[in-house]
């Protein structure tokens, strides 16, 4: 659902991707104006025990924008996003960031993980992420 697939997200996947119908009950119960949170679309990956790629690839055959990304990437009205540059940091935050990217870039699931452990927002570790120029890819729904 990045930036390049504004339309036609289905196009995505390969032709064979199906769409399951308690998948679309379930995420649909959340939908609005063709938009669902990042938020819910995780709450229902748990209540159907799925990962949060199947849900992202459900919501792109739904051809369904993810907003308010839970890292403050993207989905925010009006700035589009809400990630700043962190102004300061403990250094043992910066050292889990930096043993934790691959290809140089931080996993939206690692982000999250960070911050689960040190019992910070995950909006906080992406702030430093973003003083620290550290891309964050790829998102657990698919987005980017």
């Amino acid at each position: 659902m990045s930036k390049e697939h504004q339309e036609g997200y289905a196009g995505k996947h390969p032709s064979s991707a199906v769409l399951e119908e308690n998948v679309a009950a379930a995420l649909g119960k959340d939908i609005k104006n063709g938009r669902i949170s990042c938020a819910s679309a995780h709450d229902v990956a748990k209540k159907l025990a799925l990962s949060p790629a199947d849900i992202g690839m459900a919501l792109d055959l739904m051809e369904v924008r993810l907003m308010r990304c839970q890292l403050g990437l993207f989905g925010y009205t009006p700035e589009k996003r809400i990630v700043k540059k962190a102004d300061q940091w403990e250094a043992s935050l910066e050292q889990d960031i930096r043993q934790a990217l691959q290809n140089d870039r931080l996993s939206c699931a690692e982000a999250w993980s960070i911050a689960r452990r040190r019992g910070i927002s995950r909006l906080e570790v992406a702030n430093v992420c973003e003083a620290l120029a550290v891309k964050v890819r790829p998102c657990q729904l698919g987005a980017f």
